[in-house]
């Protein structure tokens, strides 16, 4: 991998991550317990019960998306880094670039 592509490939992390940051502190305030002192309908409490379901789920998902992305950005620079974890071939520079998380080539990954 080129210093140019590990670079672009940090980049992207970094973008990712403040994207996430922003995305996770606005899930934290849609996913707040529904009051039960709302004076709203059963419907409209369930729905927003379910939303809020939705948002909890999202951000557990994000959080842990934020947590691979942070693991890659201190591995960038590691000689190690885009090497798959189970069968030492070298990652496509390509996947790396769309999921800079990936530990896996596409073949050991499926």
């Amino acid at each position: 991998m080129t210093p140019e592509q590990r670079r672009e490939i940090r980049t992207r992390i970094e973008k990712r991550m403040e994207e996430l940051k922003t995305t996770i502190a606005q899930l934290q305030e849609t996913s707040k317990p529904v009051s039960l002192d709302q004076p709203i309908g059963r419907l409209s409490r369930m729905d927003s019960m379910a939303n809020q379901a939705i948002s909890e789920q999202r951000l557990t998902d994000s959080r842990r998306t934020l947590m691979r992305l942070e693991r890659a950005l201190d591995r960038v620079d590691d000689e190690h880094f885009g090497v798959c974890a189970e069968c030492g071939e070298d990652i496509a520079v390509g996947r790396l670039l769309v999921m800079p998380e990936a530990t896996l080539c596409v073949d050991c990954a499926e």
